[in-house]
């Protein structure tokens, strides 16, 4: 069995190949190749949460689960566990915690493609942490931002971490990345990822332009939610899987007072990239793209980190 530090997966991870390989697991139908039990949740001591997401792909030959752990003190941390489907063995254990930023942020580029205007060109980003990090960095495989505008929490120093990111992922690329609050943000941005642990909406969504295309990443339990109500109404809802259905508040909390109804939720990313239920229509039109994370995704990922791993020895 190989063993992957949290470097070692970075250096080994091309996101325009995470980019590729997600969509085209997305675009198959994977209903008979792929088994993919529910994420299993469970509570832990306080308030600590322990995820377990198994995954077996018959076409990729290739099994895996991802543990997770989320609690106030330690934040999100992963590892993966990449097994050899006819036996059952362990072929590799990586440090996920990047593994999952990256799939992740690599999810939203996915779906950025299919659901964005094509001349967006003001990026928006609520939350500071490794999401945060991570969908400034990726997105821009898939649109090019002229300028990215970041919303932190009071808690948060977030000119430092412009200034970190601009020095670290826009110098000599001619991105302007600054701060704002959180409706400037909301209503100056072609494109919105919302990657923050708050329990209650960010900001105001009569305050959204037309033509916005929102990615929400953060909020994964039903009683929490990253978007109001009148952001929910106004767009074309879209979710990674039929478990946003089960787990995200975003959608679980305005289809519960009223405000949407389960018919709201116009199809999944399969359906999008497949091509069976079409993406955007119209330039003016709102569109949402709701994430949980799926293992489809993690095993995708440490599939092409191993491989690459093996090819270069």
């Amino acid at each position: 069995m190989r063993y992957f530090t949290e470097q070692q997966v970075r250096e080994l991870a091309d996101v325009d190949d995470v980019i590729r390989e997600i969509n085209a697991a997305f675009a198959k139908d994977f209903s008979t190749s792929v088994n993919m039990p529910a994420r299993t949740s469970l509570e832990l001591s306080g308030g600590a949460v322990l995820l377990l997401m198994p995954c077996y792909d018959r076409d990729l030959g290739a099994a895996g689960v991802k543990a997770v752990t989320v609690s106030r003190e330690a934040g999100v941390n992963a590892s993966y566990d990449l097994l050899d489907p006819r036996t059952g063995l362990a072929l590799a254990r990586m440090e996920a915690n990047y593994l999952t930023d990256l799939r992740t942020a690599a999810t939203s580029a996915v779906a950025t493609d299919l659901l964005a205007r094509k001349d967006a060109d003001t990026l928006g980003i609520f939350g500071t942490g490794r999401q945060a990090t991570a969908h400034l960095t990726v997105l821009r495989h898939v649109r090019r931002f002229r300028s990215v505008l970041v919303c932190g929490s009071p808690r948060t120093d977030v000119n430092a971490f412009c200034a970190r990111m601009k020095s670290e992922k826009a110098a000599g690329k001619g991105i302007e990345i600054s701060a704002a609050d959180a409706e400037t943000c909301a209503r100056e941005s072609d494109v919105i990822c919302t990657c923050t642990n708050s329990p209650v909406p960010l900001f105001d969504g009569y305050g959204l332009r037309e033509g916005t295309h929102l990615n929400l990443v953060g909020a994964f339990q039903p009683h929490t939610r990253e978007i109001d109500d009148e952001t929910a109404r106004r767009a074309r809802i879209f979710v990674d899987t039929c478990a946003a259905l089960d787990e995200a508040g975003d959608l679980l909390i305005p289809i519960g007072n009223g405000a949407i109804t389960r018919a709201s939720i116009l199809g999944d990313l399969h359906e999008i990239a497949c091509g069976k239920k079409p993406a955007r229509t119209t330039r003016e039109e709102i569109t949402l793209f709701k994430s949980v994370g799926c293992a489809l995704e993690d095993l995708v990922t440490a599939r092409l980190i191993y491989n690459k791993a093996q090819a270069s020895r």
